[in-house]
């Protein structure tokens, strides 16, 4: 176990490198494309471009441009947009990543619940108007777009029935943070967590449902069947806990990937400055500088999901703990 837990650790500091490395030579080192006047902008002075080549050591070999970029952005944080005149990069995103958090834990939370009860009642009922009924509701959560889910709600929460006794209690679009009025930040995150979750409700509900009906005919759960044990039992301690592992493997990736940035259509429906709209911005001034740091940010969080994600692998199913 602690042998597989640092070889996977090896294997993600090792997968950091790569990705940051391309990342370099796509944003900074493509042939023909001078990374001086992209970072320092449209008419800019010569005093400007000189300062940024210095700074960056672009006049230095690629590795060294490399090392000073990651310097920048790991070890001095002193990365800097001048498309944002001199903004420092690190602290916006730090300013952004508890917003993302925040609206992502809240709907994990919602998703993870709800999607669970759904998957199992459904599996335990198939067949039934229940089982159809719920399978029904998961599929309209995911057709539904979450940019469109998102205006309906405030068009309802925020405009006609803002005034009524039912939805007073909304606030204005926006973030309040948690440390400064823990009421407010959940009065103003409960919409978009809701909204958020839907579409990973209907997902997952129907994986889950799936993967318990197959594992109904398996020969651990005859097994069970055979000693006696409850429908109840069996379906929740031995179906459930083998279902989970494809329910872990899809969790770790979604949810890492809107920790990243993901979570942007939602952000920006709800006004919520959080990474999927800094990066959104830094797209539109193609802003290299806080381009490379959010994809850094977005690459430590999905590599460091896998790596957690098969650590759960191994408490989750002994065959994964054998055949390592």
């Amino acid at each position: 176990m602690l042998m597989a837990a640092l070889r996977r650790l090896g294997q993600t500091v090792f997968v950091l490198f790569g990705i940051s490395a391309l990342v370099f030579a796509v944003f900074f080192a493509t042939p023909g494309a001078d990374p001086t006047a992209r970072i320092a902008g449209k008419n800019a002075s010569p005093q400007t471009m000189q300062k940024v080549r210095q700074e960056y050591g672009f006049d230095r070999p690629l590795p060294v441009q490399y090392a000073i970029m990651m310097k920048k952005l790991f070890i001095t944080q002193d990365l800097a947009s001048y498309a944002d005149r001199g903004e420092l990069v690190v602290p916006e995103i730090t300013r952004a990543a508890p917003v993302t958090v925040s609206l992502v834990c809240g709907a994990a939370v919602i998703w993870v619940v709800f999607s669970i009860a759904m998957g199992t009642l459904a599996a335990a009922l198939k067949g039934t108007w229940v089982d159809r009924t719920l399978m029904m509701l998961g599929l309209v959560g995911i057709s539904i777009p979450v940019f469109w889910l998102g205006q309906v709600a405030n068009l309802i929460t925020q405009n006609r029935y803002h005034d009524t006794w039912l939805f007073s209690w909304v606030p204005a679009l926006g973030y309040v943070p948690l440390t400064q009025n823990p009421w407010g930040w959940f009065k103003a995150l409960i919409i978009p967590w809701v909204v958020l979750a839907v579409l990973f409700i209907g997902v997952y509900s129907r994986v889950l449902r799936a993967d318990l009906v197959a594992l109904s005919g398996e020969d651990f759960i005859r097994t069970a069947r055979a000693k006696g044990l409850s429908p109840s039992r069996i379906l929740i301690r031995h179906g459930l806990r083998t279902a989970m592992v494809t329910f872990v493997s899809l969790f770790g990736m979604d949810f890492a990937q809107l920790v990243g940035g993901g979570a942007l259509l939602t952000e920006v429906v709800f006004g919520l400055p959080g990474v999927g709209r800094l990066t959104y911005q830094a797209l539109t001034n193609l802003d290299l500088p806080l381009i490379m740091a959010t994809v850094m940010y977005s690459a430590v969080f999905v590599v460091l999901a896998n790596a957690a994600v098969d650590m759960i692998y191994l408490l989750l199913d002994p065959r994964v703990r054998d055949a390592r």
